[in-house]
């Protein structure tokens, strides 16, 4: 193991050259190319995967020779942001250069409607290059996510004989090896011994955010294992450009799609979901396009800059509808960003709205339905023993540190946290007089970002069905402005917008009728009414299940317990029992409210008994996670008995380093 992690080592050094500016301050050479020629580039990314999984962004439990070497020889970003925390909103950014919300692909894993014409590639095969992806095209569209590349799937390659001779590349690998499937088996047993990798579970640094439990640091080594994995396949890459004679022509980003795979990572707003490492290395032929020396930068980037960076290093002036800026190349921008963005829509079948900006000082999080908890229990992570654990550590009472429960309580609209100060963000200095011109200043930036980038998050995922959207809101002078104002005012829970919520939930429109019963909920769970208008209790019958359950979760704070529970467990048509079973899921998590629900346990266990859980996204699943939270069920069979030797085959075997360029 150890002479192949040196000869990795090595093939990554000799890939670098020796040519290596010393100062991020240093100037780039001048240009030796004709105007003829251009570069390859090369993108090597991977999956859940946080930039603090790396040794070269400080981790000293892993080792990772080959990605620290290459940021040694290149462009380390140590502020990047995904903009997303899961992988198909940010692959809808990387694809379009724009935020996903503005095209409304930021539902997880939902296709949208969307223009034609926005997958930057094909300005790069329109300019003469040969854009090769194996093979992910997790995008959020209906439009075919394979046209815009030559060649997209398991055997797409720059090497490809279609190629023509000298003909610049932009190719695509994207490796699974260090996915959350890797550690998603349920349970631990029969699990490797990471130690032989190197890895001391015992002896790992969680963050401060993670519950310092067996199965989390099992799952923390599982996942630095998978690093260390893909550390050994970045080394191949490198190889193979040398050995084709590529290594000199080929511009490289590392970069994963979010961040990780421990409790609170994944999926979460935070930091640790959506800070991803991001190296870029340039070779002596093409440092000229880089703009800066190597080294380490500070500067705020995200998704959104990626695309406009390829399309400037070939030479092609990005588009004026993207929204994110060039780091390098010839039409790269000189200025540097104040804020940056990152959006949060669904955890599965959990509609959650949530918005992020940071300056790169203080992380500002804004939830737009804060009596939804950020732990809903997405039915895929909950597959890691880790989340199993935390969950079960917390709604059991077992908790000996309050941030563990965090997300797991009724949230707030807004958050902020000093990230320098408090990198893991336990402390929320929201209602601290002393950051109140930061929470101002911070609020404000997102709230401008909504509007400019016309977020069309807002809307709820059915009335988005068969709709695009994009095009709907520009030729129907659609309200956004009004509907922005409706979902702050509802997540503020402000007493003197009461009127405003009357008279949304009376709207014609249903987005506005679903915002007007939250404003109503977000009141009522704060205790700040506590009578039902007889505007509200006329949507429990509702056509739309969204407006309908969010009305019963409002009622159930209003003296309505019963009649409430029962509309979220009765669902007026069955393909729309999920939409109640979220919300009854979310009023579970209240103790206050278990012992009304208990009541009607014999409904939910028929249902965890036999509506269908094979897919994750099942609601024979959230029955049962509805039963364990009020603890019918033990969290560690949630998934039920026969998932257990589905568990021991995972945990015995390794996912395989891929795909390959040749």
């Amino acid at each position: 193991m150890k002479t192949g992690r040196l000869s990795l080592l090595m093939c990554s050094a000799a890939f670098a050259g020796t040519s290596v500016c010393p100062s991020s301050a240093a100037e780039a050479p001048k240009k030796n190319t004709s105007d003829k020629e251009r570069p390859n580039i090369l993108w090597i990314t991977f999956e859940d995967t946080s930039s603090s999984n790396f040794g070269c962004y400080g981790n000293k439990d892993v080792n990772t020779p080959v990605a620290d070497s290459l940021a040694a020889a290149g462009i380390q970003y140590m502020n990047a942001w995904s903009v997303a925390p899961q992988s198909s909103p940010a692959r809808s950014t990387l694809i379009t250069g724009c935020y996903a919300t503005t095209y409304g692909m930021d539902v997880h894993p939902v296709s949208q409607e969307t223009p034609d014409g926005i997958f930057f590639p094909q300005l790069l095969r329109d300019a003469g290059y040969y854009c090769t992806n194996n093979s992910k095209t997790h995008y959020n569209t209906t439009i075919d996510n394979k046209s815009c590349w030559d060649e997209c799937d398991k055997k797409a390659t720059y090497n490809s004989p279609a190629r023509k001779p000298d003909q610049p590349f932009f190719a695509v690998f994207n490796s699974l090896t260090s996915h959350m499937g890797r550690i998603r088996t349920f349970h631990t047993d029969g699990r490797r011994d990471y130690t032989t990798e190197g890895i001391y579970p015992s002896r790992l640094t969680l963050p401060s955010y993670a519950p310092d439990l067996p199965e989390v640091r099992s799952d923390y080594a599982g996942h630095l294992e998978s690093t260390q994995d893909v550390d050994k396949w970045l080394g191949i890459h490198l190889a193979e450009l040398k050995a084709k004679g590529l290594d000199e022509n080929t511009i490289v980003f590392f970069f994963s799609d979010h961040g990780g795979c421990i409790p609170r990572g994944k999926g979460y707003l935070y930091e640790s979901g959506l800070r991803v490492p991001l190296i870029v290395y340039f070779p002596e032929k093409w440092r000229h396009l880089a703009g800066c020396g190597n080294g380490k930068q500070e500067a705020l980037v995200n998704f959104t800059d990626l695309g406009p960076t390829v399309l400037s290093l070939a030479g092609i002036k990005p588009p004026k509808h993207m929204q994110g800026k060039a780091l390098h190349g010839k039409y790269a921008s000189k200025e540097q960003r104040e804020f940056q963005f990152a959006f949060g829509a669904n955890q599965l079948h959990h509609f959650m709205p949530m918005r992020a900006v940071t300056d790169g000082k203080y992380s500002y999080i804004r939830s737009y339905i804060p009596y939804r908890q950020f732990g809903l229990r997405n039915y895929y992570q909950w597959g890691m023993p880790s989340n199993k654990a935390w969950d079960d550590h917390v709604l059991r009472g077992h908790n000996t540190r309050p941030e563990w429960a965090l997300p797991f309580e009724y949230a707030k609209a807004e958050m902020l946290f000093d990230i320098e100060k408090d990198p893991g963000q336990i402390n929320d200095l929201s209602e601290n007089p002393e950051y109140a011109e930061v929470l101002k200043r911070m609020s404000a930036a997102l709230e401008e970002h909504v509007r400019s980038t016309m977020d069309l998050g807002f809307f709820i995922p059915d009335t988005r069905t068969g709709v695009n959207q994009y095009d709907m809101v520009r030729k129907t002078g659609y309200p956004l402005e009004d509907m922005y104002a409706l979902a702050e005012a509802a997540g503020m829970g402000r007493i003197e917008d009461l009127k405003l919520f009357e008279e949304a939930v009376a709207c014609k429109r249903t987005d506005f009728r679903f915002w007007g019963a939250v404003g109503y909920a977000t009141l009522a769970r704060a205790g700040k009414i506590s009578e039902c208008p007889a505007g509200l209790s006329a949507l429990l019958n509702d056509s739309n299940p969204y407006v309908a359950a969010e009305a019963a979760y409002a009622m159930a704070y209003m003296g309505q317990k019963d009649k409430a529970i029962c509309r979220m467990l009765e669902p007026a048509v069955e393909k729309d029992r999920k939409v109640g079973y979220s919300v009854l899921e979310c009023l579970a998590l209240d103790k206050t409210m278990r012992p009304y629900i208990m009541k009607y346990k014999d409904e939910l266990w028929k249902a965890a008994e036999t509506l269908p859980r094979k897919q994750n996204e099942d609601a024979g699943f959230m029955a049962r996670g509805i039963l364990a939270t009020l603890g019918e069920i033990d969290i560690k069979v949630l998934h039920g008995e026969d998932f257990y030797e589905e568990g021991l085959k995972l945990n015995r075997g390794r996912r395989a380093m891929g795909p390959m360029p040749y």
